[in-house]
């Protein structure tokens, strides 16, 4: 019966089943309105129209640096039609690798502004690449660089090694001494002690805020940045974490903690809008 209905085709079925919608009726309409004179000469208009827009094309400067080439680290222009790809700087960057360079080089994964794995300058300013718009509206050469005062590794990929050292070397964790995590005993804390923690845990450790700080530029390997610090600060003000002391000591230096001149930089350009700076202040009013 089923056989002979679609023999039959769905115009057919639809008559003999007036009262009842199947997949039949839905291909039915499809079909009779995509064969719609009418309805075809409306698409065709849209499309001409689309086509007769006028490209807004805009140039775009991006640091390009192949280790291998051997070749010395330049800026490459790029003309991009803005119109025809998404809204922010990533997109443009798929869209230049996608379509006129495959050699290009950079870090992407959620497009959420979650990971942090597209940092990068933009125009001046360490931001990420995903919560990025592009000014369609610039008649000027938009800059793409990678995060300043790091080590490159390709383009705009950036060695995040002794970034992520200094941020393990602070222990981001809970540590008890009682060991009552290991009997299984749950660890509690009041509202009041889990809003402190408010602004300090959505870090998602793209480095823009380290990477902005001139302090950090010249001392990366002793100052510990904005990042790092206040991540050890979340931990320190943890009310279930054990260690706060040895925490405290561990961070009281002059070089790791007290090379901070509150120049207020990392604040600026945080992505998620958190406030490193004020952190850092609250770590030295404790160690004193």
């Amino acid at each position: 019966m089923f056989a002979a209905a679609l023999r039959r085709g769905a115009g057919a079925v639809a008559r003999d089943r007036p009262a009842t919608a199947s997949i039949f009726d839905i291909c039915r309409v499809v079909t009779t309105g995509a064969s719609n004179p009418a309805h075809a000469a409306a698409a065709a208009a849209t499309t001409a129209a689309e086509s007769a827009k006028p490209a807004n094309v805009q140039e775009f400067q991006i640091y390009r640096w192949d280790p291998e080439s051997g070749g010395k680290p330049q800026y490459q222009t790029y003309k991009v039609d803005t119109d025809a790809c998404g809204p922010m700087m990533l997109d443009v960057l798929f869209k230049i690798k996608d379509e006129q360079d495959n050699s290009l080089a950079f870090r992407r994964s959620c497009r959420e502004g979650i990971c942090g794995s597209c940092a990068m300058n933009i125009n001046g300013t360490n931001t990420l690449a995903c919560l990025s718009k592009v000014d369609k509206a610039s008649s000027g050469a938009q800059k793409i660089a990678p995060l300043p005062h790091m080590f490159v590794v390709r383009d705009l990929v950036v060695d995040m090694a002794n970034f992520y050292a200094q941020y393990k070397s602070v222990e981001p964790y809970l540590k008890l001494k009682s060991g009552d995590l290991k009997k299984g005993v749950e660890n509690l804390q009041t509202k009041e002690e889990r809003a402190k923690l408010d602004g300090l845990y959505e870090c998602i450790l793209c480095a823009c805020c380290s990477t902005s700080c001139p302090s950090y530029w010249w001392n990366q390997d002793q100052y510990l940045g904005p990042a790092v610090l206040m991540q050890a600060y979340r931990w320190i003000i943890d009310s279930r974490d054990e260690y706060t002391e040895e925490r405290l000591d561990k961070v009281n230096d002059a070089m790791k903690l007290f090379r901070c001149h509150t120049i207020m930089n990392c604040s600026k350009v945080c992505p998620k809008g958190l406030n490193p700076a004020k952190a850092i202040a609250k770590v030295k009013t404790m160690v004193h």
